[in-house]
C-alpha cells in the first residue's frame, strides 16, 4: 500500500511520500538503539519536564493537528481537537505518575533486603492503526518514554503527516530525536525489525490478521507483545433501565469516529419488552447526526477513511439481510466506491449471519433480542471478541454483579465505554492481550528485576573436634 494522505472527502491525493529502505531504517535504529543507553540513565524529573511540555505542545497545535486528521482520515475537526487534547492529558498522567509507578517495591522474605526494580528494556516498536493517529500512539509513547525506553512508530500507510507531526512534537518537546521516531515504512520493513535484537518488543493496534503475523514473528525471536486488535462491544439494555438515556448514548457509542473504533458498541443485546421502543428511539438518535465536511464545525461525523472500507461494509450488511437480518434503519452508500456512510440498523440477527459473527467496522448497529439479563450476557459472550461492553440498569448493584460475567477487558455500567490514562485498556480472547494506559501499561515494557541482598551476617566460629 502506498505511504500517502488520500482525503476521503474529496477523493484527493494531498501528499505522497517516499517510503525508507531497509538502509535508511536500519541506520534510525541503530541511532535509537545507541541512545537508549543515555536516555535510560536520565531521571525521572528530567523526562517528566519533556513530557509535560510535549502536552503544552499537543494543546497548542490542537487545531493544526485536528486538520491533519481531517484531511488524512475523515475525523470531524471538532473531535480532532479533543483527541489532541486527550493526548495533552495522557503525556501528563506519566509526566506525573510514571516514577511512582515504576518506584522499587519492597518484598518481605529472609533477605535483608528484597525488592522487584522496574527497568526499561530498549527499543519498543509500535505498529499503530489510523483511526485515532494521534491518541493510539501517545497511549504507548508516553509511558514507554517516561519507563526510559525509546520508541519507532510504523504507523498506519494513509496517515503519514500525523505520524511526521507526533514526531515533530516530541523532537521540539527536547526530547533526543533518536528517542522517537517515525519510520515512514511500509508492512514488509516490520518482519525484518522484528528479527532484527535491538527491537526488544512490540506493541501494535490492529486488525486480527496484523496481530497474528505480528506476535508470530516476535514470537519466533521471543520477543514481548501487546496485541490490542478487534472489538464487537455488547451494549446490553435491561428492561428496567432509563431507556431514554440508554438510546441516546447507544447512538453516541456506534457513531464514535463514524464507527471506526475498536470501542464503539456494535452489538446492542436487548431485553424483550423494551426492544421495539429502544429501536424507535436509537433510531431517532441516529437519524440526528449531521454529515459533511470534516472541516466543517457542524460536522459531527464523516466519510469512512477510504472507499474500500465502506465498500467491504457494504458488503457485509447485504450478505447479512440475505441471511435473515431486517433493516431497520436504511444508510449505507450513495453508490460504491465512495467513502461516506449513512447509519444502518439491523435487527433479527441470528447466529450463521455475518453481523452475528464479525466485527463491522462502521456505522451499523447490530439489534439483539435477549429473553432476560442471562440471555443478554450469553449472547455478549458468544462471540471471539471481548474488549469492552456495558450494561444499562435501574440497579447499579445488579450491573456490577453482571459486569464481572460480561468477557472483556472493560465493562462499563450505565455509561459508554472509553479509554482513560487512568484506567487499563485491552482485551481478552481474539481482541488480543496485554494492557495499556494506568500503571499496568507502563510495567508492560519493562524488566521486572528482582533483587536480592544477603543478611550481613559473620560466620560463626566452628568448634573444635578432638
Amino acid at each position: 500500500m502506498p505511504i500517502e494522505s488520500f482525503n476521503p472527502y474529496t477523493s484527493r491525493i494531498e501528499r505522497r511520500f517516499r517510503a525508507f529502505s531497509w538502509a535508511k531504517t536500519e541506520r534510525i535504529l541503530a541511532q535509537a538503539h545507541r541512545t537508549f543507553a543515555e536516555w535510560r540513565t536520565t531521571t525521572f524529573a528530567h523526562r517528566a519536564r519533556l513530557m509535560h511540555r510535549a502536552a503544552e505542545l499537543l494543546r497548542e497545535r490542537q487545531h493544526e493537528l485536528a486538520r491533519l486528521m481531517a484531511v488524512e482520515m475523515g475525523k470531524p475537526i471538532a473531535d480532532g481537537r479533543a483527541e489532541a487534547v486527550k493526548c495533552a492529558l495522557c503525556c501528563d498522567y506519566y509526566a506525573e505518575h510514571a516514577e511512582q509507578f515504576l518506584a522499587d517495591e519492597e518484598i518481605r522474605t529472609e533477605a535483608q533486603r528484597s525488592f522487584i526494580a522496574h527497568e526499561p528494556i530498549g527499543v519498543v516498536l509500535a505498529v499503530m492503526p489510523w483511526n485515532f493517529p494521534f491518541w493510539q500512539v501517545v497511549r504507548f509513547a508516553a509511558p514507554a518514554l517516561m519507563a526510559g525506553n525509546v520508541g519507532l512508530l510504523k504507523h498506519a500507510s494513509n496517515v503519514p503527516q500525523c505520524a511526521l507531526a507526533l514526531e515533530k512534537i516530541f523532537h521540539d518537546a527536547g526530547f533526543p530525536p533518536a528517542t522517537f521516531r517515525t519510520l515512514l515504512i511500509g508492512s514488509d520493513l516490520v518482519e525484518k525489525l522484528l528479527e532484527d535484537d535491538r527491537v526488544r518488543a512490540v506493541t501494535l493496534t490492529g486488525s486480527e490478521p496484523a496481530g497474528a503475523a505480528v506476535a508470530a514473528t516476535a514470537g519466533r525471536q521471543i520477543k514481548k507483545t501487546v496485541l490490542e486488535l478487534g472489538g464487537s462491544d455488547a451494549f446490553i439494555v435491561l428492561a428496567d433501565a432509563d431507556l431514554e438515556a440508554a438510546a441516546k448514548t447507544a447512538a453516541q457509542a456506534r457513531m464514535i469516529n463514524a464507527g471506526q473504533s475498536c470501542i464503539a458498541a456494535k452489538r446492542f443485546i436487548i431485553e424483550k419488552p423494551v426492544l421495539k421502543e429502544f429501536i424507535s428511539k436509537m433510531k431517532t438518535h441516529l437519524l440526528a447526526f449531521r454529515t459533511g465536511d470534516p472541516l466543517d464545525e457542524s460536522t459531527q461525523y464523516g466519510p469512512l477513511a477510504r472507499p474500500d472500507l465502506a465498500d467491504e461494509l457494504t458488503l457485509q450488511v447485504e450478505d447479512s439481510v440475505k441471511q435473515g437480518a431486517k433493516v431497520e434503519l436504511y444508510g449505507g452508500q450513495s453508490k460504491p466506491g465512495t467513502a461516506l456512510f449513512r447509519p444502518v440498523m439491523l435487527s433479527h440477527v441470528k447466529p450463521g449471519q455475518r453481523a452475528y459473527s464479525e466485527e463491522f467496522f462502521g456505522p451499523v448497529a447490530i439489534i439483539l433480542e435477549a429473553k432476560d439479563a442471562d440471555d443478554a450476557i450469553r449472547l455478549a459472550n458468544d462471540s471471539r471478541f471481548g474488549l469492552g461492553g456495558s450494561i444499562w440498569t435501574a440497579n447499579a448493584q445488579r450491573g456490577q454483579e453482571l459486569a464481572r460475567r460480561v468477557e472483556a477487558g472493560a465493562v462499563f455500567v450505565n455509561s459508554m465505554v472509553k479509554s482513560a490514562p487512568e484506567m487499563p485498556f485491552g482485551g481478552v480472547k481474539k481482541s488480543g492481550y496485554g494492557r495499556e494506559l494506568s500503571h499496568l501499561g507502563i510495567r508492560e515494557f519493562v524488566n521486572q528485576k528482582s533483587i536480592w541482598v544477603a543478611k550481613d551476617e559473620k560466620p560463626q566460629a566452628s568448634k573444635k573436634v578432638e
